[in-house]
């Protein structure tokens, strides 16, 4: 059910929540989270309600959508309130926000904040530079960017390294969950030689192998190169390179030396399995941290300019 509420205020919102909670159209009781999706003008909010509706199958919230919307317009509030299959196994409070209100989208927010419950916030486009001095990231123990959307990887990766508060997050880096996965068990068999070197190779503007090469010269401490083409990753070691790439048909394909080759079907991940695992985990990503870390150390001189 998608109820509109159009030029608004926030106490009508709230009434109508809880005239939908009495009627049985929405329980609360079971929302473990409150996640705020931030977006500006022009940004697709429909794609991340979509993508919120599918992860909260998982995660049961609330899900605030503050939605900026020009600042030229009079000043006025339009709400929607998504319940039922609408909204997933959520409800969903659409917030638009046109004139000066636009700017105050975090007192906005305040009245929707479940009580005693964890606050997500989740920027699904642009992306404040320190996410924790936002506004709306203040309100939140959990920040999640997604330097995909970035037209420059390499520098987002870089303010997000620099803006680092305990609790940021990025979509990139859980897009690269189940490379990460493949890399460490295969190391975890024998032969057990340490790692000399190793070579990341994907698309130049792809964040989430600049975070892979991040990752690993972070815990291996070894040289990584970063070069661009097709994916694959080269662990030297002293008795042959281990080879983690995929075949023509998206299977992963783990190479190693005097051993059958080890294939791996590979989902590719979107956004909502992305933001459900984000969601599993509220405390600090220290390893998150440590590749961002890692990053201004790999060699990217074969990279082009």
């Amino acid at each position: 059910m998608i109820l509109d509420l159009p030029d608004t205020s926030t106490q009508e919102v709230s009434q109508q929540l809880i005239r939908l909670r009495e009627t049985g159209g929405a329980v609360t009781l079971g929302r473990v989270l409150t996640l705020i999706v931030s977006a500006d003008e022009g940004e697709p909010t429909e794609s991340a309600i979509e993508a919120t509706n599918a992860a909260s199958r998982e995660h049961p919230c609330r899900v605030i959508v503050l939605a900026r919307a020009s600042h030229s317009e009079r000043t006025r509030l339009d709400a929607q309130i998504r319940v039922g299959g609408d909204a997933g196994a959520s409800e969903v409070v659409v917030l638009r926000l046109y004139g000066e209100l636009a700017d105050h989208g975090a007192s906005v927010v305040v009245p929707f904040l479940l009580p005693d419950t964890p606050v997500v916030a989740w920027w699904p486009g642009a992306a404040p530079v320190q996410p924790s001095a936002d506004k709306v990231g203040r309100l939140a123990s959990r920040r999640i960017t997604d330097s995909t959307t970035c037209l420059d990887p390499v520098d987002a990766l870089e303010l997000r390294r620099a803006g680092y508060t305990p609790g940021d997050s990025d979509l990139a880096w859980s897009r690269i969950t189940p490379w990460r996965s493949l890399l460490a068990s295969a190391l975890d068999q024998p032969p057990h030689e340490e790692v000399t070197s190793a070579v990341v190779t994907g698309p130049a503007d792809s964040p989430g192998v600049d975070l892979l090469a991040g990752w690993l010269h972070a815990q291996l401490a070894v040289p990584v190169r970063r070069r661009a083409g097709s994916f694959e990753v080269r662990l030297e070691r002293p008795g042959g390179a281990l080879r983690l790439e995929f075949d023509q048909n998206s299977t992963a394909v783990l190479v190693r030396p005097g051993q059958p080759d080890g294939r791996v079907a590979v989902r590719r991940r979107g956004v909502a399995d992305c933001l459900a695992e984000e969601l599993r985990r509220l405390d600090d990503d220290v390893i998150y941290f440590n590749a961002l870390g890692g990053v201004p150390g790999v060699d990217r001189s074969e990279m082009p300019s």
